[in-house]
């Protein structure tokens, strides 16, 4: 371990920096409140009951209706549920949402992985795509002969964030991956028409469910094509606004993230809203750019601050910093997970800054990386 650090966090001076209480700052799976994981084992948890009955759907009814107040979403939009993550929404999407011509932005993994599946489906044209390196910002542009509009509200691996805005004409749709900044930031869903998350960034769960708020364009869109198309059950998004309808899953999920989202989306009323989720997010974030900024080892990865995430960090550091041992040292004294995206080198950082995590713990990793990177 770092001489340096070691010595300062055993050190007895009032001085020294303390660990945070908490040390997860991953960008997904992220950090899960303890209420949450309680709610699992309280009485009259649906645990280990059918999903297809009172208990389970009540929790799934709660969720739906906890979304709607959480976001002011219009009457006319429907929360929609399903299995698999935002993995099989991708090829969903294909199948369900996209009739012909998609443009795809591309600005990091994760973005590249829904533009991917477009590409890769023989029945769809060849997509347009708009791609910038990582750390840069992709963003739509209106083009003739586009229906659908894909991106990324928040880029998970690099840390970018778009503007949320609707493109193309009234007869298109407007598709957004909002996995990562989902319950962290204030937004209309009224700007697009189809916007999907997972539960396992700002909302604290666990992966391998996807959740939308789908527009009455986007719902027509569905209703169309799975007339249209042969579509496997398992991405048949008509089957999962059936479903949702219903308040439950067309097969069995996962309870426990059902239950601990539910558990989320309550705190989150409770405590201003997306409004107070993004105050607190931003505290967070400021502070790890600011920091890096100052630091002669240490710079946003993100250059532009207006393109800069709120709830994901993105950091390049120096060589001399040698932050691959410096992040190996912080793990065994607890603070896990805030190594880079694997796909953009080992330099750098990437600290979540979700709602749950404390800002007061963002300080103290803060000071523990002053102490490592001397």
């Amino acid at each position: 371990m770092n001489d340096a650090l070691a010595n300062n966090v055993t050190a007895t001076d009032p001085a020294a920096p303390a660990l945070p209480a908490d040390g997860r700052f991953g960008s997904g799976p992220s950090k899960v409140r303890r209420e949450q994981i309680a709610a699992i084992g309280a009485p009259g948890s649906p645990m280990g009951t059918s999903h297809r009955r009172p208990g389970v759907r009540d929790v799934v009814g709660s969720i739906r209706k906890g979304l709607m107040e959480l976001y002011n979403a219009p009457e006319d939009y429907t929360v929609l549920l399903g299995n698999g993550g935002a993995t099989a929404l991708w090829d969903a999407i294909t199948f369900c949402l996209i009739e012909d011509k998609a443009q795809c932005a591309v600005m990091g993994e994760f973005s590249g992985k829904a533009a991917r599946a477009v590409k890769r489906a023989p029945w769809l044209a060849e997509p347009e795509i708009i791609e910038v390196e990582p750390g840069g910002l992709a963003v739509c542009s209106t083009t003739p002969g586009i229906d659908t509009y894909l991106y990324a509200h928040n880029e998970t691996s690099t840390g970018a964030i778009s503007p949320l805005r609707r493109y193309g004409d009234d007869a298109a749709l407007t598709i957004v991956d909002g996995t990562s900044v989902a319950g962290g930031q204030v937004i209309d869903v009224a700007d697009v028409d189809f916007y999907y998350f997972s539960p396992q960034k700002c909302f604290g769960a666990d992966g391998g469910l996807w959740l939308a708020f789908a527009s009455p364009a986007a719902l027509e869109r569905i209703a169309k094509l799975v007339e249209e198309r042969w579509v496997p059950d398992f991405f048949n998004l008509q089957i999962a606004v059936n479903n949702s309808l219903k308040n439950q899953t067309y097969n069995t999920p996962a309870l426990a993230t059902l239950i601990m989202l539910n558990e989320q989306i309550k705190w989150m009323l409770a405590n201003g809203g997306l409004a107070g989720m993004e105050a607190r997010s931003r505290k967070s974030s400021s502070a790890v750019y600011e920091w890096a900024e100052n630091h002669p080892l240490v710079q946003p990865l993100i250059k532009d601050p207006a393109a800069r995430s709120h709830v994901v960090t993105t950091l390049r550091c120096a060589p001399e910093a040698q932050i691959t041992k410096v992040l190996a040292d912080l793990r065994d004294l607890g603070v896990v997970d805030i190594e880079p995206y694997r796909s953009l080198g080992a330099d750098g950082m990437r600290i979540s800054t979700f709602p749950s995590v404390d800002p007061d713990d963002v300080k103290k990793l803060l000071s523990l990386l002053d102490s490592a990177l001397i």
